[in-house]
C-alpha cells in the first residue's frame, strides 16, 4: 500500500536525522494531551509514530541492527520512535521525563508501586464522602468539622489491579498514582544502547559528588607536594609559612621576622616583669601589665611560652598547615 511506503520513508528520514535515536511508550496517553507534548517538544526532537513492522523496516534501511530495535520495544506497549540532533541521550531522558503526570486510577489498571493511604485531615467537609471512602477500605470519620483518615491504611499492593471506585476515591484526597507520559524505553548513540535507569542521574548529587572528588584530589596534591597551576598558590604559602616559623625560631632578623621576633621579646619581658613584686615596677610597666592582663581576660587564648621548644614550635606549625588542607574543600562550595 502506498501509505506504508510514505511512513517507511517518513521514518528513515526521522531515523537519518539525528545522532540520538530512541523508543518511547505512549501507552495510556491521551490524544490530546501527547498533541501538546510533541508541540513542546519540536524544537528538541522528532517524535513519529507508526506500527512496529514498518519501524522495523525504516530501521533495517538504515543499516541498523534488527536486535538493537527489539531489545528497545521490550519494554512498550505502543511504542514510538524519536530522533534529536541537539540532545544526548541524557538529555533526551530528562526532557521526556519532564512530560510524566500523575492521573486518577481507571477500574482495571495496575498500581504500580503499594498503594498507601496516610493518617490525615483531608480538609473535605462532612457528607457521602465518608461512606464513599470506608466502602474501599480507607477508614474515615468527621472529625472537628472535616473528614480525617483514621490511620495508615495499606490499600493496594504492587500489581494489584484497581476495581469499582478505587481510584476516585484515592484521587479525591489527593492520590493519583498512574504515571502518564512519554516513556522512554531505551536509546542508542554512536551505536550505543542506553537504558532508562542508566539515564537517569541525580544531577544535583553528581555535582556534588564532583565537587567532593575535586577536592578531595586537590588536599592529596597538597599533602604530597604535587606541583600544578592549582596546587602551586596553596604550596607557597604554606613554604612561606614555615620558612617564617624557622627564621623566628632562629632569630633571624629581617623586615618579615622583626615584628614577630619583638613580638616574642616582648612577651617574654611581660613575662618576667609579671613574677616580679610590684614595688619593682615602674608605672609604665605595670600599666603594661595591667592591659596584657585584660586583653587575656576578654579573650582567653593560649599564648605561646617564650621558652618553648624550637622543635615543638615547629611540630605545632606543620600540624596547623596540614589541618588547613583539611578545609580546602570549602572553596568549591
Amino acid at each position: 500500500m502506498p501509505w506504508k511506503k510514505d511512513t517507511v520513508n517518513d521514518l528513515v528520514d526521522l531515523l537519518n536525522s539525528g545522532d540520538t535515536l530512541a523508543v518511547i511508550d505512549i501507552h495510556g496517553v491521551p490524544a490530546g494531551a501527547m498533541i501538546g507534548m510533541r508541540k513542546d517538544l519540536r524544537k528538541s526532537m522528532k517524535i513519529q509514530v507508526a506500527k512496529k513492522q514498518l519501524m522495523k523496516i525504516a530501521w533495517d534501511q538504515c543499516g541498523y541492527k534488527a536486535e538493537q530495535l527489539d531489545k528497545l520495544f521490550e519494554a512498550a506497549v505502543q511504542p514510538a520512535l524519536v530522533s534529536s540532533a541537539s540532545l544526548n541521550s541524557f538529555s533526551l531522558f530528562t526532557e521526556l521525563k519532564k512530560t510524566e503526570a500523575g492521573r486518577a486510577a481507571k477500574p482495571g489498571d495496575i498500581a504500580p508501586h503499594q498503594i498507601v493511604v496516610e493518617k490525615m485531615d483531608t480538609g473535605m467537609p462532612p457528607g457521602p464522602i465518608v461512606g464513599d471512602l470506608n466502602s474501599v477500605g480507607i477508614p474515615a470519620k468527621i472529625m472537628g468539622g472535616s473528614v480525617q483518615i483514621q490511620k495508615r491504611t495499606v490499600v493496594l499492593e504492587e500489581g494489584d489491579v484497581f476495581e469499582g471506585e478505587m481510584g476516585m476515591m484515592l484521587s479525591k484526597i489527593g492520590i493519583n498514582p498512574i504515571v502518564t507520559g512519554l516513556k522512554l524505553c531505551g536509546t542508542m548513540e554512536d551505536g550505543t544502547m542506553f537504558e532508562p535507569a542508566t539515564l537517569d542521574i541525580d544531577y544535583d548529587q553528581f555535582n556534588s559528588d564532583l565537587i567532593s572528588y575535586a577536592a578531595g584530589a586537590f588536599n592529596l596534591a597538597c599533602n604530597i607536594t604535587w606541583f600544578t597551576g592549582q596546587t602551586m598558590p596553596t604550596l607557597v604559602a604554606k613554604a612561606s609559612g614555615e620558612a617564617l616559623a624557622v627564621a623566628v625560631e632562629a632569630a633571624v632578623v629581617n623586615d618579615t621576622t622583626a615584628p614577630h621576633i619583638i613580638g616574642r621579646a616582648n612577651r617574654a619581658a611581660l613575662g618576667i616583669a609579671g613574677s616580679l613584686s610590684a614595688d619593682a615596677l615602674d608605672d609604665e610597666l605595670a600599666a603594661m601589665l595591667g592591659a596584657a592582663a585584660n586583653a587575656a581576660a576578654a579573650a582567653p587564648a593560649a599564648v605561646e611560652d617564650a621558652s618553648e621548644a624550637p622543635t615543638e614550635a615547629a611540630e605545632e606549625e606543620e600540624e596547623e598547615e596540614e589541618a588547613g588542607f583539611g578545609g580546602l574543600g570549602d572553596l568549591f562550595g
